[in-house]
C-alpha cells in the first residue's frame, strides 16, 4: 500500500485556479511536513516566470528543468523547521499525460539533488526518503499522484493517496529558540581548490577530522549574534526526540542559508573590486516571519540591510504565489544582530571578482560558488558538527 497525502483544501482551490490558466503545462512545488504513516501538504507554489513579460505557464517539451528545481532549492531557504519541499506538481492537457509522468520523475530527483547539496545534515533511516509527484489533467481535473524513493534513483513509481482536508495545520505545535552565536575561524590564504577539499573534509559530521598542515592565514572569518529558530511539528504522537531534532535542523539550516546568501551578495556585488584587502563587518540577512494566510504557520526570508518589508513581500509573491500586507510581516524577531566579520587577502578577493551571479532566481549551477562562499560553507559545516555533537 502507498503512502497517503492529507492534503489543505486551500491548496485544492489553488491547484483548481491554476487549472483555468491558458497553457499546456504549469509546473510547481508541493510544501509540507514528513510522517512515519503519512504527509502532510499545506501549500503548493507555482514556478515563478522566467521571462518577466512571458505568459503565465509553457509546454512541457519547453520546460526548464533547472528553472524549476532552483526554484525548489530557493523556497527551502524560506521554510522553518519541520516544513519540506515534500516534491512537484504538473498541470498539463490530456495528450502529456504519460511524458508528464516521466518529466514529474526526472524533477522530483532532481530537485531533491539539489536541495540535498546545501543541507548540512543527512537523512537518517527513520526520516522519509519517499518524495511526490502529482499530475493533474486540465481538462478531466483527474489528479494522478505518485511517489519515488529518492535514496533510490532506481526505484518505480509508487501510487499514494491523494486526499484534501481542511484545517491540516490548525493545531501543530510551535517550537521556539534562539542560539547565541560566538564562532571564530581563519581563513587560509591558498587557491579556491585546497579551499574546496577543506570542505569536503569538514562536511563529515561526527567523524574524525584528517590532521592538516600549518597554513599562513589569509583573513578570518567571525560569526556573532542570536539566531531566532522555530519549527513546526504536526501533533499527531509527537515524540520530544522529534521535537529536538526539528529545531536543531532549523538553527543549521536558517546559518546555512543566510551564510550563503551572505557570500552571494558579496560575489553579485564584487567585494570592492578585488584590490588589495578586504576588510568588513557586516551583518548576515536578517531573518523575518509572515503568516500562511488559512493556516496557523508562518514561513520565513531573509532580508539585507537595505531592503524593507515591501522587498521581502515581492519575494513572498515570487516564490510562494501569494500575497502579504506588509504590516503582516514581523521583522521584530532578529534586530540585525547576527554579523560576519569578513577579512580576505587579495587572491580571495580576486575570486569573489571574477564569478558572475544573475539576481532574482540566481542559478548558482556553476562548477563552485567561489572562493568566499567555499570557505562559508566549510564554516557552516564546522559549526554544524558542534550542533550535532552537542544536544
Amino acid at each position: 500500500m502507498g503512502r497517503g497525502y492529507i492534503v489543505e483544501a486551500l491548496v485544492e482551490q489553488y491547484l483548481v485556479n491554476l487549472q483555468t490558466v491558458h497553457a499546456s503545462c504549469i509546473s510547481g512545488i508541493l510544501i509540507g511536513q514528513c510522517s512515519s504513516q503519512r504527509d502532510y501538504v499545506v501549500l503548493a507554489a507555482q514556478t515563478p516566470q522566467k521571462d518577466c513579460g512571458a505568459v503565465r505557464g509553457c509546454s512541457l517539451g519547453d520546460l526548464d528543468a533547472d528553472w524549476v528545481t532552483e526554484h525548489g532549492r530557493q523556497v527551502s531557504r524560506m521554510l522553518p523547521g519541520g516544513l519540506s519541499v515534500l516534491g512537484v506538481f504538473l498541470i498539463t492537457s490530456p495528450d502529456l499525460s504519460k511524458e508528464a509522468q516521466n518529466t514529474l520523475r526526472k524533477l522530483v530527483y532532481a530537485m531533491e539533488k539539489l536541495i540535498s547539496m546545501g543541507r548540512l545534515w543527512n537523512l537518517t533511516e527513520e526520516d522519509v526518503s519517499e518524495r511526490v509527484g502529482l499530475h493533474i489533467c486540465s481538462k478531466t481535473k483527474k489528479a494522478v499522484c505518485r511517489t519515488f524513493d529518492v535514496r533510490d534513483p532506481k526505484s518505480s513509481a509508487r501510487p499514494a493517496d491523494w486526499k484534501y482536508q481542511s484545517g491540516v495545520s490548525d493545531s501543530w505545535p510551535v517550537l521556539k529558540c534562539s542560539v547565541d552565536l560566538d564562532l571564530y575561524f581563519p581563513l587560509s590564504e591558498t587557491s579556491s581548490e585546497n579551499l574546496e577539499n577543506s570542505v569536503k573534509m569538514s562536511s563529515a559530521l561526527g567523524e574524525q577530522r584528517s590532521s592538516a598542515a600549518a597554513e599562513a592565514c589569509g583573513g578570518s572569518l567571525t560569526l556573532a549574534g542570536v539566531l531566532q529558530c522555530r519549527a513546526y511539528l504536526h501533533s499527531h504522537k509527537l515524540k520530544a526526540r522529534q521535537a529536538a531534532e526539528a529545531i536543531k535542523r532549523d538553527i543549521m539550516n536558517t546559518l546555512s542559508s543566510r551564510t550563503e546568501m551572505f557570500f552571494e551578495d558579496l560575489l553579485i556585488n564584487e567585494g570592492d573590486g578585488g584590490k588589495g584587502k578586504m576588510a568588513s563587518q557586516q551583518p548576515l540577512p536578517q531573518r523575518v516571519f509572515a503568516p500562511l494566510p488559512g493556516t496557523s504557520l508562518s514561513l520565513c526570508d531573509y532580508m539585507f540591510p537595505d531592503e524593507g518589508a515591501a522587498e521581502v513581500g515581492e519575494r513572498f509573491k515570487e516564490m510562494l504565489d501569494f500575497d502579504i500586507p506588509e504590516e503582516q510581516i514581523d521583522m521584530t524577531q532578529e534586530v540585525i544582530t547576527v554579523n560576519s566579520e569578513v577579512v580576505l587577502e587579495e587572491k580571495l578577493a580576486d575570486a569573489l571578482q571574477a564569478q558572475a551571479v544573475s539576481p532574482a532566481i540566481q542559478k548558482v549551477a556553476h562548477r563552485y560558488v567561489g572562493v568566499a562562499l567555499a570557505a562559508g560553507i566549510a564554516v557552516l559545516a564546522s559549526a554544524a558538527s558542534l550542533l550535532y555533537l552537542n544536544d
